[in-house]
C-alpha cells in the first residue's frame, strides 16, 4: 500500500489516506482506522485490515491535485541520517570509508512535505541536495538483530537530506547544518515494505532543473537498512514513525569543481524506483523574528 498524510483546501486538520486509481481514499472516519499515521502504524493488524477494506470498497477517490500532500509522518519523534554510506560519495569527498556507522540527528522541525519549497537560508549560500532512501520505523524496538530488522520497518519513502555545507562542516556533529527548517523533505507516500520488496535494489537519482546530478542504486549502500536498525537499537529505542535517512550517492554539489550549490528558483527532484518522487523549488528564506 501507499499511505499518505494530506490536507484538503484551506480546511484545518490533516487526514490520512491510501492511494488508489491515481488518487487517494480518505480514511477519516473509517471504523477501526486511527486518525494519524503514527497511530495507524502502531495499531496492529485489525487497523491494517480496515485500511485494506476501505481501499477496496470506497466509492469516492480524491484526485491528487485536489489535496496537499504532507510529510507521510508529519511529526516524527526522531529523524536520523547516516553519513558516508555509498563508496562513490566517499571517493568524491576524499574521506576514508568509515569503520562504523556514522549517524547524526536531523531536528524534527526540519520535516517537510514532498512538494513545495525548500528554504535558501539567509545565513548561507552553500545549500546542497542529497537524494536518499528513507526507512520509516513501524514498531517500537530495542536490541533488534539484523535478521529480524525487516520486522520493524513499516515502509519506505524518497528523501532529500538537504545540507547547509558551511554550517555542517563548522561542527563535528553536523547537526545544525543538517537541520535548518524545511531541510528534511520526504514522501510522497509511505510505501509499505510488502509492496517495496527488496529495498536494497532500487534505482535512485536526483535532478536539478532537469540536469541529472545523482544516479545510482540502493544496492550500493555500505550499511543497509537492516544494518542500520541493528546498530542503532544497540544504543537506543527506535519508536514508531522514526525516519532513517540512509545516505546519498555521488554527485552532490559540494564535490563539483567549482561547487554548484542550489540557488533561488532551482527545482530539485529526487526519485526512487517504486517510491515515486519528491520535488521542491528553492526559495529565499524570509528571515523574520518569531517569538510566540
Amino acid at each position: 500500500m501507499k499511505l499518505a498524510t494530506f490536507t484538503i483546501g484551506d480546511a484545518a486538520g490533516q487526514h490520512i489516506g491510501v492511494a488508489r486509481d491515481g488518487g487517494l481514499v480518505d480514511l477519516s472516519g473509517v471504523d477501526g482506522v486511527p486518525a494519524t499515521m503514527i497511530e495507524l502504524l502502531a495499531a496492529g493488524e485489525p487497523a491494517w485490515a480496515a485500511v485494506r477494506r476501505a481501499a477496496e470498497q470506497a466509492t469516492a477517490v480524491l484526485p491528487l491535485e485536489s489535496v496537499r500532500l504532507c510529510a507521510p509522518v508529519p511529526n516524527p519523534s526522531k529523524m536520523l541520517g547516516i553519513g558516508l554510506n555509498y563508496a562513490d560519495h566517499i571517493a568524491e569527498t576524499g574521506m576514508k570509508k568509515p569503520e562504523t556507522q556514522m549517524w547524526f540527528n536531523k531536528q524534527r522541525t526540519c520535516a517537510n512535505g514532498p512538494y513545495g519549497e525548500i528554504n535558501l537560508p539567509s545565513v548561507s549560500s552553500a545549500l546542497d541536495y542529497e537524494a536518499e532512501l528513507c526507512a520509516v520505523i513501524g514498531k517500537r524496538c530495542k536490541h533488534v538483530p539484523k535478521d529480524r530488522a525487516a520486522e520493524v520497518i513499516a515502509g519506505y519513502c524518497c528523501g532529500n537530506d538537504v545540507s547547509v555545507r558551511d554550517w555542517q562542516m563548522a561542527a563535528m556533529t553536523m547537526q545544525i547544518g543538517k537541520s535548518f527548517d524545511s531541510h528534511g523533505p520526504f514522501g510522497p507516500f509511505l510505501v509499505t515494505a510488502d509492496e517495496v520488496g527488496d529495498p536494497h535494489s532500487l534505482d535512485i537519482r536526483c535532478t536539478v532543473n532537469g540536469e541529472v546530478r545523482q544516479n545510482s542504486n540502493t544496492k550500493h549502500l555500505i550499511f543497509d537498512c537492516y544494518d542500520a536498525v541493528a546498530h542503532l537499537t544497540k544504543a537506543f529505542t527506535l519508536e514508531v514513525g522514526d525516519v532513517l535517512f540512509m545516505g546519498t550517492p555521488s554527485g552532490v554539489a559540494a564535490a563539483m569543481k567549482p561547487p554548484k550549490f542550489l540557488k533561488e528558483g532551482d527545482l530539485v527532484r529526487v526519485e526512487i524506483e517504486k517510491l515515486g518522487h519528491i520535488e521542491h523549488r528553492i526559495a529565499a528564506e524570509r528571515a523574520e523574528c518569531v517569538i510566540e
